[in-house]
């Protein structure tokens, strides 16, 4: 490497360094301020105890024992199962479990969850203590590494993400060329996918399957999609305003350059409010790993083919991207604009109990207590208001709350906000529209995904997923010629497929 770009190496480090010791100076600031004022986490639950051990179980269909081992985590095998049978034709037992409801298909380290104690944590920290003192990009190291970044290992790591945060000219053309009102997270999931073709080196089909087993390989894929991400996602939101790409700011932190791709219409001298950048950075930190959920499950399942890991993360956001997963937010903000004011909520609140309306935004499928990150958003919703001004609808949430916490209905079923209750207000009142809701909730999510993949690459037990099913169809049919069939009533077929008045124009033409 010639002097000169050894030079430009080291101005580089040194911008991203000096950026993230000014906005670590700014977030400590604003912390102290009353952004975050810690309240106390979970960390005093115990561990879980080990559970090795064994479990007899016993076939009255024939009256024989079998012997299970249980691990220390409290598992066991299902192929331990298929030794089970009644006789030769038995294949032997398969557990059904629709939606994973009690099934574990990897053993992790990344991430903790303690539902019925509202516990989170990221490789063993506290989420709360992890919002109140770290920056996305350390988290972000932390859950990619197992552990917290030293001050030189942080600099290059920031260094690495925004050397890689421009995207090719093909993606951003890619993104010109659709509808300016395509939803965003249809767009991210294009160009996510897209990437695999923009970075042929990547990929095991193209480069073989070993590929992934060098550590250099790996890290670059990592740093390009964390670095690209956010202006993938900053690109799709100018589309939806009819605006051109921005171009990132190396001297920026991860949040505040977003922001700034966003906001600077191109002006190379702004820069974003950084207590503003600070909440976003805190939810960015919320929002970055949830365990097994459907996307990171999709993502794992998809990474286990051998695919590259563009067309794996492409996959993770298409899960995201249901309305049952990522757009719960979105649905809050519905339900609180229908109540209207606070006066309505007990009419709501027994439409509820009569299973007339929805209540969105409480309970979990995991959560059985407080969701540990709806309580920090909840205090981030004050600090972002005191900036950009008061959402009316806060009122509303916050005495829906209070209601619903309240109301034996709700507490004896367990049902208490989670992340998406708050974090739609937040989200409005920083001015981004409700279709964007789920990119800012995908953004983060890629250090989630990433370290499942990096996870899965290096687990011996990593396996390509093909789960059983269970058969329900009819067993035996010989095959009939065509004009030897007739039509059976009550049996599925074709419905109407609906003509628009234009293709009904054209059937009248002649030739058509």
């Amino acid at each position: 490497m010639e002097n000169s770009d050894y030079s430009t190496v080291a101005r580089g480090r040194l911008a991203v360094l000096s950026a993230h010791l000014s906005a670590s100076t700014d977030y400590s600031g604003a912390i102290s301020s009353g952004i975050l004022e810690y309240s106390g986490c979970s960390a005093a639950v115990p561990p879980p105890q080990n559970f090795k051990g064994s479990v007899t179980l016993i076939d009255e269909r024939t009256g024989k024992k079998y012997q299970v081992q249980v691990s220390e985590e409290g598992t066991i095998k299902a192929t331990d199962l298929k030794k089970i049978t009644i006789g030769k034709n038995d294949k032997g037992l398969k557990l059904y479990d629709p939606g994973y409801l009690n099934t574990a298909p990897v053993r992790s380290s990344i991430c903790y969850i303690d539902g019925d104690e509202g516990v989170l944590r990221y490789r063993g920290y506290p989420i709360e203590e992890l919002a109140e003192g770290s920056s996305f990009l350390e988290v972000a190291y932390l859950l990619m590494y197992g552990n917290l970044p030293s001050e030189s290992q942080l600099a290059d790591w920031e260094f690495a993400v925004s050397q890689h945060s421009a995207v090719p000219q093909g993606i951003l053309d890619i993104i010109h060329a659709m509808p300016h009102d395509a939803h965003p997270m249809g767009v991210l999931v294009s160009a996510m996918s897209a990437l695999s073709v923009f970075h042929p080196d990547a990929n095991p089909a193209l480069k073989g399957q070993d590929l992934y087993k060098s550590k250099q390989v790996r890290d670059k894929q990592i740093v390009r999609i964390l670095g690209k991400a956010p202006t993938i996602a900053a690109a799709a939101y100018l589309r939806m305003a009819g605006r051109p790409p921005v171009l990132p700011s190396n001297n920026l932190s991860y949040s505040e350059n977003f922001l700034y791709m966003l906001d600077s219409l191109g002006n190379r001298s702004y820069k974003p409010n950084p207590r503003l950048a600070r909440v976003l950075d805190i939810l960015f930190i919320l929002h970055a790993e949830h365990e097994m959920n459907c996307s990171t499950a999709a993502a794992r399942h998809l990474a286990s083919s051998g695919v590259d890991v563009y067309t794996a993360l492409s996959g993770a956001v298409g899960a995201l991207y249901g309305p049952l997963h990522g757009g719960a937010n979105e649905a809050v903000l519905k339900m609180l604009s229908e109540i209207g004011s606070i006066e309505n909520i007990p009419e709501f609140i027994e439409g509820v109990k009569n299973r007339k309306r929805k209540m969105s935004g409480f309970g979990h499928r995991v959560y059985k207590n407080y969701d540990p990150r709806a309580k920090v958003i909840k205090r981030l919703a004050e600090e972002v208001f005191s900036i950009v001004g008061r959402d009316p609808l806060i009122e509303v949430a916050i005495a829906l709350e209070k209601a619903a916490l309240s109301d034996e209905y709700f507490v004896k079923r367990k049902l208490y906000p989670n992340v998406d209750f708050y974090s739609g207000l937040i989200y409005r009142a920083m001015g981004f529209p409700p279709e964007f809701f789920t990119v800012l909730f995908a953004v983060p999510r890629m250090a989630g995904y990433l370290s499942h993949w990096r996870e899965s690459l290096d687990d011996p037990d990593t396996k390509i997923m093909r789960p059983a099913q269970v058969y329900t169809g009819v067993w035996l049919r010989h095959y009939m010629p065509l004009k030897e069939r007739i039509s059976s009533a009550g049996v599925d077929k074709l419905g109407q497929v609906s003509v628009s008045n234009a293709t009904r124009r054209r059937l009248t033409g002649s030739g058509a």
